[in-house]
């Protein structure tokens, strides 16, 4: 599956990085992939607890494909 961040959206509340380390934050708390600058990536379908964290994003700054 592939997870894409929307920035604009984004009101660095922390969910989704306290679900899932596979995100981290910027200086300014918007989130951002914890090992890359990309703003997509692909996931494994396993991967319970990022599946967890997208759910969870108050703005749905976060999204799967």
């Amino acid at each position: 599956m592939k997870v894409s961040i929307i920035p604009e959206k984004c009101i660095a509340c922390g969910l989704c990085q306290t679900y899932s380390d596979l995100f981290d934050y910027q200086d300014d708390g918007i989130v951002k992939f914890t090992d890359s600058d990309s703003l997509q990536k692909e996931v494994s379908f396993q991967d319970n607890q990022t599946l967890l964290a997208v759910k969870s994003c108050p703005t749905k700054a976060l999204t799967i494909e």
